[in-house]
């Protein structure tokens, strides 16, 4: 926990154990977690052509839904801006 190269918010700390176990439930019950995200958008991408940074949003709508539905299974420290970014990883 001294160490400043390393996540010491207990909060985040159980997060990432509990969020990771959600993810095993999910696998089983999707068959992976790919699976479930691509859902969100009908297992089709979604090519954005913004001509400016700015014009990027924090979040679509397709990730606020992703999120709402990951908060409902138990998901915590997962908004809208995560699944975007994680959507367009």
């Amino acid at each position: 926990m001294q160490d400043s190269g390393v996540i010491r918010h207990r909060g985040k700390i159980e997060s990432t154990i509990t969020n990771a176990r959600l993810v095993l439930e999910i696998q089983k019950e999707h068959g992976s977690l790919s699976n479930y995200i691509w859902s969100f958008v009908d297992g089709k991408p979604i090519i954005n052509r913004f001509k400016f940074m700015g014009d990027v949003p924090l979040a679509s709508e397709e990730a606020k839904v992703m999120a709402k539905e990951m908060k409902k299974k138990g998901f915590k420290f997962f908004g809208p801006t995560i699944a975007y970014a994680f959507m367009q990883a």
